[in-house]
């Protein structure tokens, strides 16, 4: 079993920054891909950003140039820097850990970029 936490979750005006954290319970060498997801009100949870243990890191096309996926295993974290955010990026955002073919979500932080 798995528990993670985010935090960094706010408001923040267009144009602003913000950066999110994932703190596992486990050792993220353990974890095979970390990632984070959002989902808007009335629609269905998307992929943000992934890393491999290895730090292979993938992007949705929405956040590709802004958004940075990046993991401390040291410290069992995964972070999301976001710049130049937009009013579409208002959603809720969970942390997502992939570990030996299972899945755990954290319990999502609430991101709101006012226009």
């Amino acid at each position: 079993q798995v528990q993670l936490v985010e935090s960094g979750g706010g408001l923040v005006q267009a144009g602003g920054s913000l950066r999110l954290s994932c703190v596992a319970s486990v050792s993220t060498f353990t974890i095979n891909a970390m990632g984070w997801y959002r989902q808007a009100p009335g629609k269905q949870r998307e992929l943000v950003a992934t890393i491999s243990r290895s730090g292979n890191t993938n992007y949705a096309d929405s956040v590709k140039g802004r958004f940075t996926i990046s993991r401390d295993n040291a410290k069992n974290t995964v972070y999301l820097q976001m710049n130049s955010l937009k009013p579409e990026d208002t959603a809720v955002y969970y942390c997502n850990a992939d570990r030996f073919t299972y899945n755990y979500w954290g319990q999502g932080t609430q991101i709101t970029v006012s226009s």
